[in-house]
């Protein structure tokens, strides 16, 4: 069970608020080793500001992060890529020009000399061989880390996106609408890829307004709304009609296992 888990991630009473409109009031958060977590809610509900906040894109206005059971500083996306923690956004940022080994090392390329100490310059041998590698491990389907990302189908595209979010030694990944636009094959491709960083005992955070994919992957599912946290589920003792009867803040019946909740996590 998650709870008898320490989280690896962990954000405790996260409040942010832009002018007048409060996106996030009091809310906690928590992702564990080998744990698939859906994030879900009505658009509004907070879940992009809480993931900004989370990769250090914004700063929250109240709240601390602990990562691996510390308290860490996030105040820009550096920190995050730095403690572990890679966010896939819906646009996933590839080049269409370039390669699917060069938009892995993107920013990060691989250098060789040829003067020492004066001149360096990209090694693309070793980074298609380690293209190579990370993309075998994850099991995922291209036809070679030398296509271009334009030739790419869109599971293609995104699986290049997560690849290239593993394989600097993450610990966290968040995947924001990962099945988004996609055929029944690209998100077949997409949430086996999801099982496999599970597997590799990542942590995994998936938000997406797709409750048949989220249940099809998540362990657990995390409900905001109106910028607070107010319901978890376990996914394999819910259905659909709890999660969104929490998400449009309709009474809950007798029958149910989700719980509203305050500060309290699972």
């Amino acid at each position: 069970m998650a709870s008898e888990r320490k989280p690896i991630l962990e954000a405790r009473g996260i409040s942010k608020r832009f002018g007048a409109v409060q996106a996030l009031e009091d809310v906690d958060f928590e992702v564990y080793p080998g744990d698939v977590v859906g994030l879900v809610g009505d658009n509004g509900a907070g879940k992009s500001t809480l993931i900004k906040v989370i990769a250090g894109v914004y700063h929250g206005d109240e709240g601390r992060i602990f990562f691996e059971g510390r308290e860490v500083n996030v105040s820009g996306p550096g920190d995050a890529t730095a403690l572990g923690i890679e966010t896939v956004y819906q646009d996933l940022a590839l080049c269409d020009n370039l390669d699917v080994s060069a938009n892995l090392f993107l920013g990060r390329e691989r250098t060789r000399s040829i003067i020492p100490h004066l001149l360096q310059v990209i090694d693309e041998t070793a980074m298609e061989h380690e293209a190579e590698r990370i993309v075998g491990e994850l099991h995922v389907v291209i036809p070679s880390v030398r296509s271009k990302v334009a030739t790419l189908s869109g599971g293609q595209r995104q699986s290049a996106a997560v690849s290239r979010a593993v394989m600097w030694n993450s610990k966290v990944v968040i995947l924001d609408e990962p099945t988004a636009a996609l055929g029944v094959e690209q998100t077949r491709q997409v949430k086996d890829l999801i099982r496999r960083l599970r597997d590799r005992g990542l942590g995994v955070v998936v938000i997406s307004h797709n409750l048949a994919d989220v249940f099809d992957v998540c362990d657990r599912i995390i409900v905001l709304r109106l910028g607070r946290r107010v319901s978890t589920f376990d996914t394999h003792a819910t259905n659909a009609e709890h999660v969104v009867a929490a998400i449009t803040g309709a009474e809950f019946g007798p029958t149910d296992v989700g719980k509203p909740e305050g500060r309290e996590a699972v």
